[in-house]
């Protein structure tokens, strides 16, 4: 088998179901398995997949995990040459894989690669591509300087080398991942992508960053920002210091402390607006079908409801919410509209295939919003 995508789930019903979706497209004409592990989520994610997905292989856990644990407790079970690790709020174009795998096939020395990601409004995810954050480079980028963090010297389109990928996306050859020994348990949650390609760097293997390729993460749905996001954030950053940059003891609970000051002197990030709560008086439902008069029932008054091609779309368009049907549309439209109008007032939403919600986000550091009929 060529490729296994491995989703570790947790508490997104509705996005599962979108990223799956376009994971479906995407290897429809590769060999490939589709591995989700859910990490005790306690809501529609079993039903929704053992019902909609029966060919995707379904482990459900009965306690929380973590991330690297769960992966890892998933990778076991995968047969493909390539692994996927894939976080449940992206979505994929259809040539993704073809695309992706291709240019793993010509590579000396091939470790992982990652795409150029999109958050749900167009705009671009530096984490995208990152350095090494050795002890200074950390330190700047938990005082808010993130000029070294991010891996600034390839241009946001670009392909080439990359030292640090996200887990978000990261595609990587079954043998080095077995050779790593995968990721390390030690992380829970964040830091370990940052570790696990640190590793394949410190084995010989090289790591590229695909810029020519965008994946939308609305990001936001796995990612909250409140204190305990901080928290687990700069204990991830601690244990990789002190993994791969220890000064010894001292040193060590020096930066510790220091971490956890910084954690706890963030401030929680306000929740975005809800659907309802939106300011845009236009609604444009992009599809060669009439809207569904649920749909139109929720958003009127308060918007006016038109249809539109995406032939029609352009920076021109007076703002709305653009809502994409997946019944007639491909991913790559929805991607590629979604970055030409990303600086405009314009908001986006999907409509997966035969479903009776929408959804989307705003902003990678806020919760997204879905509205059902």
């Amino acid at each position: 088998m060529l490729l296994s995508v491995i989703i570790l789930s947790y508490k997104v019903p509705y996005y599962l179901q979108l990223c799956l979706e376009s994971v479906q497209r995407a290897t429809q004409d590769i060999e490939a398995e589709i591995i989700v592990a859910d990490n005790n989520s306690s809501d529609e994610t079993a039903h929704l997949v053992t019902t909609y997905f029966p060919q995707v292989h379904f482990i459900e856990n009965s306690e929380n995990l973590g991330f690297a644990r769960a992966y890892n407790q998933a990778a076991q079970q995968a047969k493909g040459r390539y692994f996927c690790i894939l976080n449940p709020d992206t979505v994929l174009p259809e040539a993704c894989f073809k695309t992706l795998l291709a240019f793993a096939e010509k590579q000396q020395n091939f470790g992982a690669l990652g795409p150029r990601l999109i958050d749900g409004a167009g705009a671009y995810l530096p984490e995208s591509k990152r350095n090494i954050p050795n002890p200074k480079v950390a330190l700047k980028k938990m005082t808010g300087d993130t000029s070294s963090y991010y891996a600034n010297q390839l241009a946001q389109d670009e392909v080439g080398l990359a030292p640090v990928l996200v887990g978000a996306f990261m595609l990587i050859t079954q043998s080095a991942y077995h050779e790593l020994g995968g990721f390390d348990e030690a992380f829970f949650m964040y830091g370990e992508d940052i570790d696990l390609s640190y590793r394949l760097l410190q084995l010989g293997y090289a790591n590229f960053y695909c810029g020519n390729l965008s994946v939308i993460h609305f990001k936001g749905e796995s990612t909250i920002k409140d204190r305990r996001y901080f928290r687990r954030f700069y204990k991830a950053m601690h244990i990789f210091q002190r993994k791969h940059f220890s000064q010894g003891f001292v040193s060590d609970k020096l930066l510790a402390l220091v971490l956890n000051f910084l954690a706890f002197s963030k401030k929680q990030e306000a929740l975005y607006k809800t659907m309802s709560e939106e300011s845009l008086e236009r609604a444009y439902w992009c599809s060669d079908s009439e809207i569904p008069k649920g749909l139109v029932t929720k958003l009127e008054p308060q918007m006016k409801c038109e249809s539109v091609r995406l032939d029609q779309i352009t920076t021109k368009l007076p703002p709305g919410i653009l809502i994409f049907d997946m019944n007639a549309l491909s991913f790559t439209e929805v991607i590629s509209t979604m970055q030409l109008l990303k600086n405009s007032k314009n908001r986006f939403r999907i409509r997966p295939s035969n479903c009776n919600f929408i959804l989307g986000s705003d902003a990678s550091t806020h919760r997204g919003a879905l509205l059902k009929w």
